[in-house]
């Protein structure tokens, strides 16, 4: 009997644990409703309620199976659009049909008014009264909505008494001057203090560009056409060091933005308006000062959490305008009365940068936002030393330039261990040699010791530091560039020297044309005689530099200056056996056949000898591929 409990006692268990799994699986699967305690209860009681008294033949009966799985209905097919078209709904809905909306109550009201005050049925300052209570009166209604959790309709009307506000006070000022522009100013200023004073209480983004906006639309409304630069800049910078100083406490990077457009668009239309060389100094203040305002703003503002990427880009591209546009200002300012003075000035900007970017490392940031402004500043500030240069330098000085900042940048990418400057170094490299080939033209007055052989000189220079910097590294990047650099300055090199050869003889060419029939064929012997030894020199000039890269490729027991050896050989025979058989005198067709076949023999011997050991190499790779395991 004690078996037969103990087996009666362990079935009972499986059932209530197994009532139980049921009733949870039937609610996960929204099948029945969650069981209730009393449920539980019942389960429990039924499963307790097996007959203790059965026999020992029931009780050894095999346990029932389990219940198979409830079965899962099919999901019905809903009528509805998916989420995506539910989000636009709502947002045509709720925002877009609410601000066209807003716009058509504006356009009717002001049809009305307009039509009212065409019949005389108000009187100006009747006029002006009702446009600022009405406003007034909008704004105070919109306060019920937004306690009533309509926020967005309440800024909406909010916008349409702000704006009606301001138009109210413009019209009392410029259409019927019922009050003087002192007054219309401190009163648009009251608006946009309430506005901002609002903003903060409901901690509300949308109602500080409100306030934003109707900030820097007051001088346009309460414009006269004089010209205040002093009166308007100084509360242009006003408004910029507010923005500033709310973007500190409050993660509203947006406003910066607009801060910064409404500051260059009121800049700008001054300047083309009013500006005159003698203000230069008082306007290149106040543009250096709004400058550092918004070169400031991206190291202090606050980052909003689940901030979309669009919006975290602000500050990087918040900094790059910023730099670009001072220096662009500053250089039509500038550039006019001294340019030396715009090229020192480029290299002060390039050092405020680098300074900012060594802030901007040291702040404690995001990662991500750290990462992208440190590399961004001191990308600005390389790009104002490039810049620079040609402000300052001229013609080949130029390119000299840019080759001495690709070294320098080079040296100290390699001490600090840095890919970008590494990047940069390169960059002004290939726009040195682009410009070294592509635009410089150097008139010479002597060979070799000349500006071109020197510019070219520096750039070989520049290229085997690149070459062996690059041949240190262990990555395939590293031994692409040092390959690419190898090339480069081998071409460079037989590029310079090809062009002292040419000028040599081009120096020797007759310069006067005959004046007799009888003394033309001795002008035509004459230049006949100074080609044919020109293009001699070419083919001496090719195999000796083949025979020095040789020479090297095997000091250095390097395949690839080699290869470059045997590629520019080759190319020296195609042009003795097919141009010099053709073109040169027997005399110099047989030194260029004698000096081209002893150097071929030369080469060969020394292959042959193998004093590389090429053979002893392939020997053991083909040891290794025919028995991988002796590796």
């Amino acid at each position: 009997m004690d078996a037969s409990q103990n087996d009666l006692e362990a079935i009972r268990k499986i059932l209530a644990e197994l009532t139980a799994r049921v009733y949870r699986i039937e609610h996960e699967l929204a099948v029945a409703p969650k069981p209730s305690d009393q449920t539980r209860a019942s389960a429990t009681v039924y499963a307790e309620a097996v007959r203790p008294s059965a026999t020992l033949a029931e009780s050894q009966k095999p346990a029932p199976p389990p219940p198979p799985p409830p079965r899962i209905p099919a999901r019905a097919k809903t009528t509805f659009p998916d989420r995506r078209g539910i989000d636009l709904e709502s947002r045509i809905g709720s925002h877009w049909l609410n601000r066209i909306g807003i716009a058509a109550l504006l356009i009717g009201v002001s049809y009305f008014l307009k039509f009212a005050f065409d019949n005389n049925w108000i009187g100006t300052a009747g006029r002006v009264s009702i446009g600022i209570l009405a406003g007034i009166a909008v704004v105070v209604w919109s306060e019920r909505f937004r306690a009533k959790g309509y926020k967005a309709f309440s800024y909406s009307l909010k916008a349409v008494g702000i704006g009606t506000l301001y138009l109210s006070l413009w019209a009392a000022f410029q259409v019927y001057s019922l009050i003087p522009s002192g007054v219309a100013f401190v009163m648009m200023l009251a608006v946009t203090s309430a506005t901002a004073a609002m903003a903060l209480a409901q901690n509300a983004q949308l109602l500080a560009a409100f306030a934003l906006t109707g900030a820097f639309t007051t001088p346009l409304l309460l414009s006269t056409g004089q010209n205040r630069e002093l009166a308007l800049f100084s509360y242009v910078a006003l408004l910029d060091l507010a923005t500033l100083f709310l973007v500190v406490f409050k993660p509203w990077r947006r406003l910066l933005v607009m801060s910064y457009a409404g500051t260059l668009l009121l800049y700008i239309g001054w300047y083309s308006t009013f500006y005159s060389r003698g203000q230069l100094a008082l306007t290149l203040a106040f543009a250096t000062l709004f400058f550092a305002i918004f070169a400031i703003a991206p190291l202090v503002t606050l980052q909003p959490k689940d901030e979309p990427p669009l919006f975290a880009s602000i500050p990087a591209v918040l900094a790059f305008v910023n730099a670009a546009v001072y220096f662009l200002q500053s250089y039509v300012m500038i550039e006019e009365v001294d340019k030396t003075s715009m090229a020192w000035f480029a290299l002060a900007l390039a050092g405020v940068y680098i300074f900012l970017s060594r802030q901007v490392h040291t702040r404690k940031l995001t990662p991500g936002s750290m990462q992208v402004l440190h590399f961004l500043h001191l990308a600005i500030a390389l790009g104002f030393i490039t810049v620079a240069i040609p402000i300052r330098l001229d013609a080949h000085w130029i390119t000299i330039g840019w080759f001495v900042e690709a070294g320098i940048l080079l040296w100290v990418a390699n001490r600090v261990q840095s890919e970008l400057l590494n990047i940069f170094a390169l960059s002004a490299l290939v726009l040195g040699v682009a410009r070294l080939l592509l635009i410089d033209n150097f008139y010479t007055t002597q060979l070799i010791f000349n500006m071109r052989m020197a510019t070219y000189t520096v750039a070989v220079a520049v290229l085997g530091v690149v070459a062996w910097y690059a041949s240190r590294r262990t990555d395939e990047a590293g031994s692409a560039v040092a390959a690419v650099a190898v090339v480069a300055l081998n071409a460079l090199a037989l590029m310079a020297l090809s062009h002292e050869v040419a000028d040599y003889y081009s120096r020797q060419m007759p310069t006067l044309r005959p004046r007799s029939a009888q003394a033309y064929p001795a002008y035509q012997s004459e230049w006949r005689r100074i080609q044919i030894e020109r293009d001699f020199s070419y083919s001496a000039l090719c195999m000796a530099y083949g025979a020095m890269l040789m020479a090297v490729g095997f000091f250095r027991r390097s395949a690839f200056v080699r290869w470059q050896a045997l590629l520019l050989i080759a190319v020296t025979i195609v042009k003795v056996f097919v141009y010099d058989v053709s073109q040169l005198d027997r005399g110099y067709r047989i030194v260029s056949f004698i000096v081209l076949g002893a150097l071929l023999l030369a080469i060969s011997f020394v292959y042959q000898r193998d004093w590389l050991q090429l053979s002893a190499r392939r020997n053991v790779q083909e040891s290794r591929e025919g028995n991988p395991t002796s590796a």
